[in-house]
């Protein structure tokens, strides 16, 4: 596809920010995608997937690759487990909807998750007790400064809390083309350990759930606490949980015997970064077209017309709130452009 000059962004984020780009390609497979980036290699170069969790602040002085390559492919590895590949500009939950479908269990629970296939490993995305290294075998990728094809095990993406390689010491070196996941087929392991799936499984009298089962009951808990991006604009949580030490959290918990934890290790307390900010007075307030849902005060939204600098200072007043209030340092979870 041809180049695009001074094309609005806003189509393409989930926030609906509407910054411009210099240049827009959209790319729509590995060999294009090659070729773009031995043509324009001494170019500026900006990669954007399914703009689910960027908040732009400006407008884009580079060329915008708008990587949309799609494709699913499946192998059968063993009598319980399959193979399943699927391309970068996939839609995610279409895709775990694919999965679904067809009986594959390990994906349920990152069921409406917004974004693309590609940049789910950026994040390690997670939700419900389940994060995406738990299934993922390997991806493909694209060294954006040679054109070279790389393929990355589970072991070598360095998979943290909300994190990978590709967003520390690779950052925007490398562009994901496909991702590998390891599925059962019968036999799943399914995780429904968070309340509010095992509250809707036995409200419908289901004993013995099946992948279906457990991702129906994760995008019905999803829509009653999350906005929808194609109704009001946002990226879903923009901050991380904050992890505490045992002696910070008893300090905390003497000052608030109601807050709410959950234990990572022996000494570090993870603590919902959401609770802290309705205890602060976020929860549903707003600022011109930037407020915090009515729902879940971790989701920062543009009512409309926000621009990406006013969510931005939404969320640093929010931060300074919680920093004087319990002194814990909230960490922004959404790439800030």
């Amino acid at each position: 596809m041809s180049i695009i000059h001074n094309k609005s962004l806003k189509p393409f984020n989930t926030f609906g920010i509407d910054v411009q780009a210099q240049a827009y390609q959209r790319i729509d497979s590995e060999e294009e995608l090659i070729s773009t980036l031995i043509t324009h290699k001494d170019a500026p170069l900006f990669v954007l997937s399914g703009g689910s969790n960027m908040l732009l602040t400006k407008n884009i002085d580079a060329l915008v690759l708008h990587i949309a390559i799609e494709g699913i492919a499946t192998e059968l590895e063993s009598a319980n487990t399959i193979l399943v590949t699927a391309k970068a500009g996939e839609n995610w939950h279409e895709f775990v909807q694919f999965c679904i479908r067809n009986n594959y269990g390990g994906l349920e629970n990152l069921s409406l998750i917004p974004g693309y296939v590609g940049s789910a490993p950026i994040q390690n995305i997670g939700a419900y007790g389940t994060e995406l290294k738990d299934t993922f075998v390997s991806c493909k990728a694209i060294e954006i400064k040679t054109g070279l094809i790389k393929e990355f095990r589970n072991s070598e993406c360095a998979f943290g809390y909300r994190s990978s390689i590709f967003k520390t010491t690779l950052k925007d070196t490398h562009i994901i083309t496909e991702v590998t996941f390891r599925l059962t087929t019968n036999d799943h392991k399914l995780n429904t350990s968070y309340g509010a799936i095992q509250e809707l499984l036995a409200k419908h009298t289901i004993t013995a759930p099946t992948p279906k089962d457990v991702a129906e009951a994760v995008i019905a808990i999803r829509k009653s606490k999350l906005p929808d991006p194609q109704k009001i604009g946002n990226s879903g949580s923009f901050f991380k949980n904050p992890v505490v030490t045992q002696e910070t959290f008893t300090k905390l918990k003497i000052k608030y015997p109601e807050i709410p934890s959950y234990q990572v290790t022996e000494d570090q307390i993870k603590i919902p970064a959401g609770w802290l900010i309705e205890k602060s007075g976020f929860k549903g307030k707003r600022w011109g077209d930037a407020g915090v849902h009515e729902k879940q005060a971790l989701v920062l939204v543009n009512y409309g017309n926000a621009t990406g600098l006013e969510i931005l200072d939404l969320s640093k007043r929010i931060k300074k709130e919680i920093k004087d209030n319990f002194g814990i340092e909230l960490e922004t979870e959404v790439n800030i452009i």
